[in-house]
């Protein structure tokens, strides 16, 4: 715990109190929970090593072979042979998130989850508490670890020092930054520890010989300009602990800022026609999810993986919002040729929609072909949610049904 109290902090909470909750290992500890047999053993979360999946979650026992989260599964298997692998279960995984989420809410209203397994909470003293932040944050790890699991909790002023914080002392770990240490806890910390510094910006930053984020906070106007554009303020901000950051007044997964779903081949796509083809095929299971949350977006974005490193994106406005596959799967199939060159390898492709439309505007009418669209889709679904997902398929599902990866997403809060 970093209490601050050698820099002259004061012990009485004073001015915004933000905390970050991270559940630990979230998925490999559920099923720990789960499987009482694997409690105390290495277990992966993720896509089989044979279908070129990816690591998900790892338990912390398998995390002292190295194995990490985003990791190929063929290196995890390499670097810890004997884990005990699955590919997670994930209407478990938001019960149960949806559980510790409903814990936050019951302690403030001021929750703003941003993944499956984290979320933002702001506890400032005097608006809906009188207790001290950090006895209400306590409390939540106690109530959480009733559930069966634990997290990790960093408190702060900001947003980024919660988040820094909560990466500290893991797992089970509450780390506090009163108000007027913020600069004793900050200061010393690498570059990397902060968020919206990337390897591309750590290495222009190192070459400034600017290595801490108490050096990033004195870096010269220019310097930083170079390194960040128009974000050189917030990124001074942050790295002195003053930013201004609110935490949403609204349960996030009640109205989420993207809907998307991708999918990982287990050999790579070459083939114009067939990977346009596989974009149909993730818009269609995007479609699917917009029309079970009653959402319709306007920006389209295609996601294109060329290798494990390699990640591009495109994007591109809809004229009106729409939850219809057949008309944003093709728009984003229009984006490929931004993103792709005939004889490169597509290893995953992403099909992502935001900017949402007020459910309660009145809804634009259809041309007669999108009409008949919308029809379909929505039979599809019926058909699909009472007899599975298998019940009713298109010929370009059926050509893909056993060439995806077995891996699961990476903890979205709409995945």
């Amino acid at each position: 715990m970093f209490d601050g109290t050698s820099q002259g902090a004061s012990l009485r909470w004073v001015g915004k109190a933000i905390g970050l909750l991270d559940l630990d290992a979230f998925f490999a500890s559920i099923e720990q929970l789960d499987h009482p047999e694997w409690r105390g053993l290495p277990v992966i979360v993720g896509g089989s090593p044979s279908k070129r999946g990816v690591v998900s979650t790892a338990s912390y026992e398998a995390r002292r072979y190295g194995v990490r989260s985003a990791m190929t599964s063929a290196t995890a298997a390499r670097l810890c042979p004997d884990a005990i692998w699955t590919s997670g279960n994930f209407k478990r995984y938001r019960e149960m998130s949806a559980k510790v989420m409903a814990i936050l809410v019951d302690e403030t209203p001021l929750v703003e989850q941003v993944s499956i397994d984290e979320a933002f909470f702001d506890i400032t003293p005097g608006r809906y508490s009188r207790e001290e932040p950090y006895e209400i944050c306590a409390r939540i790890q106690a109530r959480v670890s009733e559930l069966g699991i634990s997290c990790s909790i960093g408190l702060g002023t900001t947003k980024s020092i919660a988040k820094i914080a909560s990466e500290r002392d893991k797992p089970r770990g509450l780390t506090i930054v009163f108000p007027g240490s913020e600069q004793g806890f900050l200061a010393p910390l690498p570059i990397r520890s902060l968020s919206g510094v990337g390897s591309s910006a750590e290495k222009a930053l190192s070459a400034l010989g600017i290595k801490t984020l108490g050096q990033l906070a004195r870096a010269n106007d220019a310097d930083l300009a170079r390194v960040f554009g128009s974000l050189a303020k917030t990124m001074r901000m942050r790295a002195l602990g003053t930013e201004e950051s609110a935490v949403a007044s609204v349960y996030a997964e009640d109205a989420p800022k993207s809907v998307s779903c991708e999918r990982t081949f287990e050999a790579d796509l070459y083939d114009t026609g067939e990977i346009k083809a596989a974009i149909m095929h993730v818009a269609a299971m995007t479609g699917r999810r917009l029309r079970k949350k009653g959402l319709k977006g306007s920006t389209v974005t295609l996601k294109i993986k060329h290798s494990p490193t390699s990640l591009h994106t495109a994007q591109t406005r809809l004229p009106t919002p729409s939850d219809d596959e057949h008309l944003f799967g093709a728009v984003a199939t229009g984006l490929l040729e931004r993103l792709w060159k005939e004889g490169q390898p597509v290893r995953l492709i992403g099909v992502g929609i935001s900017h949402f439309a007020d459910p309660k505007a009145e809804p634009i009418p259809f041309a007669e072909r999108d009409a008949r669209n919308e029809k379909l889709s929505k039979t599809t679904d019926l058909v699909k949610e009472r007899f599975g997902d298998d019940a009713l398929r298109y010929g370009r599902d059926l050509r893909f049904a056993e060439r995806v990866s077995d891996t699961a997403p990476l903890g979205k809060v709409d995945a």
